[in-house]
């Protein structure tokens, strides 16, 4: 474990992080969602770098 190449890792953990903070903003922001809104948030913090797009694709109401 002591070998692990951060500079290759550090990308993945920033995007991760973006995702989850932009997908919680937008899940407050937004009136109405596909379901209710604390299991989204279960989805998108608990489901690592996926929970945020499936949020995105499925938990969005479209208009």
């Amino acid at each position: 474990m002591g070998d692990i190449n951060w500079a290759i890792l550090a990308p993945f953990f920033i995007i991760q992080l973006i995702l989850l903070i932009v997908a919680i903003v937008d899940l407050v922001k937004v009136r109405e969602t596909n379901g209710p809104k604390w299991l989204w948030v279960l989805i998108i913090v608990f489901v690592s770098m996926v929970g945020p797009i499936i949020y995105f694709i499925f938990g969005r109401r479209q208009r």
